[in-house]
C-alpha cells in the first residue's frame, strides 16, 4: 500500500505539480542553451561531491580503502534511492559488503551509527548557519527564521539525547534492558526463549562509538561539511549556468532553500525522496525570487546530476563489487571485552 501511495505521489508531482509551475518544453530549450563548458563543470562538480561521500564513510570505518568507500557509498545509495524499503535494504547490504571485506559487525554497525548521525546533525545544523548568512546580508524572512529555530530546539534535543548516551553508561545499559524486554515478547509469540545479552552489548557499543569518535570526529565532521558543500555547488552552478543570476537569487537565499530541502529528504516519503524534493526546491527557489522555467531547469539539472546519475552509477560498482574477488577477507574477531580498540 505504502509503496502504491509514493508512486502515485511521485507520478503526480512530475505529471501534474511540476507542469504548472513551468512546462517541460521551456525547461527543454533551456537545456539545449547550456555550453560545453557549462556542462564540464557540472559534471566535475558532480564528481568532487561523489568523493566527499567517499571521504566520510572512509573516516567513519577505519582501513577502508578509496576504492571500497566509492564501491559501497554508491552501491548502497542506488538501493536506497531506488527500492522500497530501500533505507532497510541498503543497511543490509552495507553488512554484507563490508563483511566481505572483512569487517566484523561492532565495526559495520559503528559505521552505519555514525555515519547516520553525523548526517542528521548536519541536515539540522545547516537550516540555522543559512538564516544567520542570510541575517548578516539582510535578506532574511519570518518563515526562515522560525523554521530555524525549531531546527535549532531539535538539534539541540538530538545532540543532547546523543551525549547523553555516550556520557552515561547507565543510560545504555538501560537502553538494552528495554531492547531485551521489547525483542523477548516478540519472540514469545512465536515460542522463541528471550533474549539476553543486549544491555551488556548496549554498553560494549558505547564504549566502542566513544572510542571511534575520540579518533575520527575531526576527519568525520570536516568531511561531512564538505560534502554538502560540494552538494550545494552543484546546486548552485545549476542556477547559474540555466540564467539564475545572483540578482535574481543570491547564493545566501539558495543555501537557505538547499538547507530546507536536506531536511525534506530526511524523511522517507518516497525512495530518494523523487518528487518530494524537486517539488521542495523549485518551491522554495521561486519564492526567493528566480523564473519559473530558469528554476525548474535548475532543479531537475542537479537531481538528475546527484540523484539520477547514481542510480546506474551505483549498478556498476555493485558488479565492481561482486567480481572483486581480490578484495575478499576474512571477517576479523571482534576484540575482546576490555581489549584497545582498533585505530
Amino acid at each position: 500500500m505504502s509503496i502504491a501511495i509514493s508512486l502515485l505521489l511521485v507520478v503526480g508531482i512530475f505529471v501534474f505539480a511540476i507542469p504548472r509551475i513551468a512546462s517541460y518544453g521551456s525547461v527543454l530549450s533551456i537545456f539545449r542553451q547550456l555550453t560545453w563548458r557549462e556542462l564540464w563543470s557540472l559534471l566535475l562538480a558532480t564528481g568532487f561531491n561523489l568523493f566527499t561521500y567517499w571521504l566520510a564513510n572512509m573516516a567513519a570505518i577505519p582501513g577502508l580503502t578509496l576504492g571500497r568507500a566509492a564501491v559501497i557509498t554508491q552501491s548502497t545509495t542506488t538501493v536506497a534511492n531506488t527500492l522500497p524499503a530501500g533505507g532497510a535494504v541498503a543497511v543490509g547490504l552495507t553488512y554484507e559488503m563490508l563483511h566481505s571485506w572483512g569487517f566484523n559487525r561492532v565495526a559495520s554497525t559503528l559505521y552505519i551509527v555514525v555515519t547516520g548521525i553525523w548526517n542528521i546533525l548536519m541536515k539540522l545544523a545547516l537550516p540555522i548557519v543559512s538564516v544567520a548568512i542570510l541575517a548578516i546580508t539582510g535578506t532574511s524572512s519570518a518563515a526562515f527564521v522560525t523554521a530555524a529555530l525549531l531546527g535549532l530546539v531539535v538539534l539541540a534535543a538530538a545532540v543532547g539525547l546523543f551525549a547523553s548516551i555516550l556520557w552515561k553508561e547507565g543510560l545504555a545499559r538501560r537502553i538494552g534492558h528495554l531492547g531485551e524486554r521489547v525483542v523477548s515478547s516478540i519472540l514469545r509469540v512465536f515460542r522463541r526463549p528471550p533474549v539476553t545479552g543486549l544491555a551488556e552489548s548496549a554498553v560494549r557499543f558505547r564504549r566502542e562509538t566513544i572510542g571511534l569518535i575520540r579518533r575520527r570526529w575531526l576527519w568525520l565532521t570536516l568531511a561531512t561539511i564538505l560534502g554538502h558543500i560540494a552538494l550545494f555547488l552543484v546546486l548552485l552552478l545549476s542556477l547559474r549556468h540555466v540564467g539564475v543570476s545572483e540578482a535574481e537569487i543570491s547564493t545566501a537565499q539558495a543555501l537557505a532553500v538547499f538547507a530546507f530541502g536536506r531536511l525534506i529528504s530526511a524523511l522517507p516519503i518516497t525512495p530518494g525522496g523523487l518528487g518530494v524534493i524537486e517539488l521542495g526546491y523549485i518551491g522554495g527557489l521561486v519564492a526567493a525570487g528566480g523564473g519559473r522555467p530558469q528554476v525548474v531547469a535548475a532543479v531537475l539539472l542537479f537531481r538528475v546530476l546527484t540523484y539520477g546519475i547514481q542510480i546506474p552509477l551505483g549498478g556498476v560498482t555493485y558488479l565492481i563489487w561482486r567480481g572483486k574477488r581480490s578484495w575478499r577477507s576474512p571477517v576479523q574477531p571482534v576484540p575482546a571485552e576490555g581489549a584497545r580498540a582498533e585505530s
